[in-house]
């Protein structure tokens, strides 16, 4: 059954505890025993090739995989201290936002209203109160300079990486405890790509991260720790630094030099 009340986990350094957890989807084994905990206010990373489970594995964390068809999920994740399965899936995401691969603003909407209706389907009326909270969160998503005079041109006419900026911001104005980021750089240019990684290394001081990304590189440049996973197994986890420069598997080496991806 279902928690609508409020997650509290005040005091808790781990906002994310995954326990052996495996996921088949249509009778296929997906993840195969996942064990790790996610700190609270740090970037933590996914890396592996492609079809590692990676992406399953964010999706489980705001229990979006459940949209899918036929999916079984073993194991225990806890959230703030909670069984992840047990709270209100609308209210855990109004939590754990999500950044997907792809921009993926509302194209017939203004810049301003983009941001403006998921706040007032979430129950914000007070116009000022709205107007404060896309500027500020604008504002962080490092887009206000760029759109503060055409706030009410549609969204359709912003470049790829300010879309994806536009997205971010549009997450953060629900005020998230987390941010969940699933290859958010994979479709832009080296220049929008930094300023994602700028981005997300300033949020960090308020929410926690979880980015999935096939860059090894990238995943060294902003995260604090990693996990890697190949063939939907967890190989080994921890401070970045750590598996970068002393991973305790040879496939983990491989993958961070280059050698296999």
């Amino acid at each position: 059954m279902n928690s609508s009340g409020p997650i509290d986990g005040t005091g808790s350094e781990t906002v994310f505890e995954v326990h052996d957890l495996k996921l088949t989807i249509g009778g296929n084994r997906i993840l195969k025993g996942i064990s790790l905990q996610v700190p609270r206010n740090h970037v933590f990373g996914i890396m592996g090739p492609s079809g590692s489970g990676k992406s399953t594995l964010l999706k489980v964390l705001n229990r979006l995989i459940e949209l899918h068809d036929d999916v079984e999920v073993e194991g225990k994740v806890l959230y703030l201290g909670r069984n992840l399965f047990e709270i209100n899936p609308s209210h855990l995401r109004r939590e754990v936002g999500m950044v997907f691969q792809h921009p993926n603003p509302f194209p017939h909407m203004s810049i301003y209203d983009n941001i403006a209706y998921p706040l007032k389907a979430h129950g914000v009326k007070d116009k000022g109160e709205i107007r404060r909270r896309v500027e500020e969160s604008l504002r962080k998503a490092g887009l206000w300079d760029e759109v503060k005079d055409r706030l009410h041109d549609p969204a359709s006419k912003l470049s790829g990486g300010q879309q994806q900026r536009l997205t971010i911001a549009r997450a953060l104005a629900l005020k998230p405890k987390v941010l969940l980021m699933d290859e958010p750089t994979a479709s832009l240019d080296i220049v929008n790509t930094q300023k994602i990684e700028n981005l997300i290394l300033e949020l960090k001081r308020e929410i926690t991260i979880v980015l999935v990304s096939h860059n090894p590189k990238q995943v060294e440049r902003v995260t604090d720790y990693v996990a890697f996973l190949n063939s939907g197994e967890l190989v080994e986890w921890g401070p970045t630094k750590e598996v970068f420069n002393s991973p305790r598997h040879e496939i983990t080496e491989k993958f961070v030099t280059g050698k296999v991806g």
